[in-house]
């Protein structure tokens, strides 16, 4: 018993102060070349930056303006003929805050490819409902959970929130935990859960 006394009279060593957290993983991208790309090169030199694969999907980076022509063409002359999505990926920091992403789809070849490109806040990307009714929808969505604007869309509005919710939940700026109390309040009665 006096052993034991002993034992848990020693001081406990400090604990180590926590591991600077790592740095983000960088994309370990390979090139991607193909008749497609060299095409696609051809029709938009100087508007597409980058063509690679990733863990064997592929994408192309393009400039804003040039996604419209670049999604027509895929579908028309590439055979993508299935919008699939619309996403969008917040980098509040950021010069050019978000990356817009078209996953599109070719039924023939059944194959994917991403359409990405980067936007700054406040900027408003021109509308692809003309091109795939698919469209309509996504942006809509895209609209709801980070405040893009879609140029030309013909009736961009909420579609997941209620009309006069406040802010939108996906940026990085929009606190889960400050969600749109009065919205709760108001329309549920009840004081918010968070």
């Amino acid at each position: 018993m006096a052993d034991e006394q002993k034992a848990e009279a020693k001081p406990k060593p400090a604990a180590a102060p926590p591991a600077a957290p790592k740095a983000p993983a960088v994309m370990a991208v390979t090139p991607w070349e193909s008749d497609l790309t060299r095409r696609l090169a051809g029709q938009f030199a100087g508007e597409i930056t980058e063509f690679s694969t990733y863990l064997g999907q592929d994408f192309l980076a393009a400039q804003p303006a040039a996604v419209p022509p670049i999604v027509e063409f895929l579908k028309l002359e590439a055979g993508f003929d299935y919008l699939v999505d619309i996403t969008a990926v917040d980098y509040p920091a950021r010069a050019e805050r978000f990356d817009l992403v078209y996953v599109l789809y070719s039924f023939a070849a059944n194959q994917r490819i991403r359409v990405k490109t980067r936007i700054p806040e406040g900027f408003r990307p021109e509308s692809v409902v003309g091109i795939h009714l698919t469209a309509d929808w996504l942006e809509r969505e895209v609209y709801d959970m980070f405040g893009i604007e879609f140029a030309s869309h013909p009736d961009l509005k909420r579609i997941l929130m209620p009309d006069d919710w406040q802010g939108h939940p996906l940026r990085k700026d929009h606190s889960i935990v400050r969600m749109d109390n009065r919205w709760v309040k108001e329309n549920l009665g009840i004081e918010s859960g968070q």
